[in-house]
């Protein structure tokens, strides 16, 4: 009898503390809806109008605030430069620390403390809260079909010029990296805003090509390229193949890779694009609304109005969740330093 009484005191406890827990969660739930309620939430978008990066920031803040706790206004402001990381050093130094202000930054701004240079960097980007990662795109280097280059084995010999923007952008490092360590013959001329002025550069001619771009992006973008056959894809810059690029023959780029270490070390780069458009808040912001903005992330990015929306401008939606995408940073920059160190080697243009 004695155990059965204390099997029932410990039951009642348990029921207790799971009481306890749930108004405890819903007292929180409603602090947060509280906070919210008639405010506006700010998304910082690290590029010019128009670009990949603005198309998604502006697509999820339509549908955003709908899963907000509170649900607030959600408005995208641009904040070019230096390769989003103005925007990702605004975040992080700057904006309120309470959740009011995210970040669309690029994959670049993320590693960029890795590996840039340290002095470049007013941010360490291991420590923003990472919110979610819209899509895991295909990075591809483009060129007009005029430019009488079929693979990426005819740069071995021909020399073309491409349009980047700053460094630390992808259009900027990832063409920077097939030069210095497969010895592709790129003439790069970088300082362009972002993909939108490099692709207009690539229209009038005044390059030949530009690498680092989401495939997704330049399809809904530039439907017409493709159609009329003035641009095609080269190269994909990423681990894995696409496949709608696959089916097109278009080659990875560690296809060109000599040696293991030059494989390892363009798997260690194109590692970021696993996480190709992340979503962040500063640290510091409260964990029950960092908890809040993920979970509201995740809803927004299976919302069928937003689904049926990207479907119809042609941009893939394949979300990764902010607590998966935490772990994933932190795994990157657990890399061996003599690695990183090869790596970041190879990202310095050379003209």
């Amino acid at each position: 009898m004695k155990g059965l009484a204390s099997l029932r005191h410990l039951a009642a406890a348990v029921l207790a503390g799971a009481v306890a827990m749930g108004a405890a969660q819903a007292q929180s739930q409603d602090a947060v809806a509280a906070f919210y309620r008639g405010r506006t939430v700010t998304l910082i978008v690290g590029s010019s109008p128009g670009g990949g990066y603005d198309l998604y920031g502006r697509l999820i803040a339509r549908f955003m605030g709908r899963h907000i706790p509170g649900n607030p206004a959600v408005i995208v402001q641009n904040m070019p430069g230096a390769a989003s990381n103005v925007a990702a050093a605004y975040v992080y130094n700057v904006a309120p620390k309470d959740g009011s202000v995210m970040g669309a930054i690029f994959m670049g701004a993320v590693v960029d403390p890795l590996f840039g240079e340290a002095k470049r960097s007013t941010h360490d980007t291991a420590k923003f809260n990472y919110i979610g990662n819209a899509n895991s795109d295909a990075y591809v280097c483009l060129v007009r079909t005029d430019a009488g280059v079929n693979s990426l084995a005819d740069l071995f010999d021909k020399e073309i010029v491409i349009g980047a923007s700053a460094e630390g952008a992808s259009t900027r490092d990832f063409p920077s990296l097939l030069k210095n360590l497969l010895g592709v013959k790129f003439k790069i001329v970088a300082g362009y805003p972002g993909t939108r002025e490099i692709n207009l550069a690539i229209e009038k001619g005044e390059v030949q090509g530009g690498c680092g771009q989401t495939w997704s992006s330049v399809v809904a973008t530039y439907p017409a390229w493709f159609r009329d056959k003035l641009v095609k894809p080269l190269l994909q810059e990423s681990n894995v193949g696409y496949p709608e690029l696959d089916r097109m023959g278009v080659r990875l780029a560690k296809d060109f890779a000599k040696t293991p270490q030059q494989k390892q070390i363009l798997d260690l780069v194109y590692s970021q694009t696993t996480f190709g458009r992340p979503y962040v808040v500063a640290p510091g912001v409260p964990p029950e609304r960092v908890d809040a903005l993920r979970k509201a992330f995740m809803e927004t990015m299976t919302d069928p109005e937003l689904i049926a929306e990207a479907k119809r401008i042609n941009l893939d939606i394949a979300p990764i969740a902010g607590e998966e995408l935490q772990a994933l940073i932190a795994k990157l920059y657990a890399t061996p330093q003599e690695i990183v160190d090869k790596a970041k080697a190879a990202l310095v243009y050379k003209p």
